[in-house]
This record gives structure tokens, sequence and C-alpha cells, in this order.
């Protein structure tokens, strides 16, 4: 990497380096030319195929998998920071499938890979970068969550916590988003998405209500909670002196209820179940006794698992993507009774099943 993008290097992590605070915005950081394909961009596209293209597509063409954004879109990275690049892939978003991606969260990306894979983003931008507004919006609060309701909660959810699309309340979100990059996101939209522009449709007052009404949402960064280390492989069989599961059959030959695997496990039945979210989401909370697998790694596993036909389970956030090419990855190794927890982790969650959770993000993955 040249002198002149070490220098931006180290001005990205001093930002990313600070603690996180509710109330303050990220500011604009200057955009980075593009840089020669086979270099820094090669490897960080090396990087976006290995951890990002499952589900934002090839080519950040987005949408590959639950409704994962365009990360290509001219709208988004002309109006997107650097910083606010680098957060989303350090920091993810909590309570969502996108994850930590930082090692310092759980994740497996260094800082200069998080670097490498902002540049190649950079590479994507086809347009100039837009000028934002810098100052604070001033906005009816009230007058905005009815305009929201009106025409933002049936794609966005009604309390801007994410349907079909992102969540707009997501905190480290709106930790790094701008007020003037709320406004601009609503009044030009995302061309070839369906997010549409309301620029003309809504008045400018209200477009100023709605950017007001979002940014009262921003609340505290959560941290990940502290609780068990996580297990080797050879621990991975939970109940390992019970009966096996009596599973009905595999939607698909693929996958089984949430609640036969709630049901089992209440049972005391032989199984092993596999986390195959990036290791920083295991640490926010699991499924008890799950393992840490992320599907970016499943071969390391292979050696390490039972092959005795034990039932072998994986879930994720999507709710299939991930766990489906972890699966995938056993079943091409000849491991028997392998399936998808059908409705992923945030089903397992709203309904109330059991979690547990794991320790600081400097423990790692499973040995």
């Amino acid at each position: 990497m040249s002198g002149r993008y070490w220098g931006w290097f180290f001005a990205i992590l001093l930002l990313v380096g600070c603690g996180p605070r509710a109330d303050v915005s990220v500011p604009e950081a200057p955009v980075v030319e593009p840089m020669p394909d086979g270099g820094v961009v090669g490897e960080g596209r090396e990087l976006y195929d290995r951890y990002c293209k499952l589900c934002h597509a090839e080519g950040g063409k987005g949408y590959a998998s639950d409704d994962a954004n365009q990360l290509s879109n001219s709208e988004f990275l002309s109006s997107a920071s650097d910083g606010f690049l680098m957060i989303a892939i350090d920091q993810g978003r909590p309570g969502t499938p996108m994850a930590a991606y930082g090692k310092r969260f759980g994740g497996p990306l260094s800082h200069e890979e998080e670097v490498k894979l902002v540049l190649y983003l950079r590479s994507l931008q086809t347009v100039a970068p837009v000028a934002l507004d810098p100052g604070p919006v001033r906005g009816d609060i009230d007058a905005g969550a009815q305009v929201f309701a009106e025409r933002c909660a049936s794609c966005h959810g009604g309390r801007a916590e994410g349907d079909s699309a992102l969540s707009l309340a997501n905190p480290v979100f709106l930790m790094s988003a701008s007020d003037g990059y709320l406004r601009h996101a609503i009044r030009r939209g995302r061309s070839g998405t369906p997010m549409p522009a309301f620029e003309g449709e809504l008045a400018p007052k209200a477009i100023d209500d709605v950017t007001a009404f979002l940014r009262s949402l921003t609340r505290n960064v959560p941290t990940a909670p502290r609780g068990e280390l996580p297990p080797t492989f050879e621990s991975a069989v939970i109940n390992p002196g019970g009966p096996n599961p009596e599973f009905p059959p595999l939607r698909e030959g693929r996958y089984v209820p949430a609640e036969a695997v709630k049901d089992a496990l209440a049972k005391g039945a032989k199984m092993v179940i596999l986390d195959a979210r990036p290791t920083s989401e295991w640490l926010n909370s699991h499924i008890p006794g799950a393992l840490p697998v992320p599907y970016y790694d499943p071969e390391r596993m292979s050696a390490k698992l039972p092959q005795d036909g034990t039932w072998i389970l994986a879930y994720c956030g999507c709710p299939h993507a991930a766990s489906g090419r972890v699966m995938d990855s056993l079943r091409g190794r000849g491991f028997q009774n392998t399936a998808v927890i059908d409705e992923g982790i945030f089903e397992w969650i709203r309904r109330g099943y059991p979690l547990t959770y794991g320790t600081s993000p400097t423990v790692g993955a499973p040995r």
C-alpha cells in the first residue's frame, strides 16, 4: 500500500478505534481514489467474495440473501463516507443478519483487511461523491413519525426495525449516519432497488421531519455480553448419552422446524448444533450448546465432527444462506443426518426459545 493510502488507513483506524457514542454522527471522511486492479482492490475483492458475496451478491449487486442491500448502488456509494463503510463492516448491524466482522468484536477481519474491503467497494463507485448538508436537520419528530408510518413502515417496519428493507433504527447505523446522509437517502432513494426517491413526492419539510424522527430513534450501541467460553470440537455433541432425536421429515430434504429442535433439546436428545454466523454473533447470543462454525470456514470442522450418524444441525440469521452453505459442505464430505434449522436464530429468539451467551470478543473460534 503506497504512502498516501497508509495515511488514510491510519486516519480510519483512529476513527474506528474511538468508542462509539450514540449522540454523535461520524464526520464525512475523504473519498479514497480507486487503485488499479490486482493491487489492494484485488485483495479487497477476494475478501468480499469470501465474506460478503453470499448475501450481497457478485459485485455488490445485492439481494442474494435476506434482502441484503445493494452495495454497488450509485446513490449509496456517492453519499456514504469511508468511515460509514468501515464502521458497517467492523461493527455490523446488531440484531440483524449483518454481523460484526471486525476482530475486536469476534469477527475474522483485521483493520487492514477492512480497509481493503472499503477500497474494493470504492472501486465499484461510478459517480462523483455528493456534498451532503453538514448541519443537523431541524424537523418535527411527531410529524415525521406520521409520515414514516404512512410512507416508509411497509418496508422498514412500524418501528423502523426493518422488514423487507433494512433497519433504520439500528444503533450502529444511526451512530454512523449523518443527518445529511439520512436526508439525501430519503430525497434520492436508491435507483434500481425498491427504495424510491421521495423528492417531489414529499415536501422538503416532510423529508426533514422524517429525518428528525429517525434521528430520535438513536440509542446506545450494545456491547457483546460475557458468559461461557466457546466449546471445543471434542465437546460438540450435546447430550452425548441421550437418545437420537425424532424429527419430522425434512422440508425439501433440508429443513427441520425450530420447534422440533427445541422439543428434542428439552428431551435430552443427542445432536450437534452449528452456529454458521461469524463468531461475533455467537458471542451475542446462541442456542445452548451450539458450536461457532462460521460459513466462510466450514472445512476446518469436518475432521473433528462425529460421522456416526449423529444429527448435525446448522442455523444462521439469513435464515438459510450461511447455514445452508455449512450443511452442503458437510453433506459433500459424506456426513449423514444433516439439516438446517428452518426459521433461523431470529425466529428462535422471537419465540422465546432457550438462549445463552458467549464471552468477550477476544476469545475467538473453537479449536
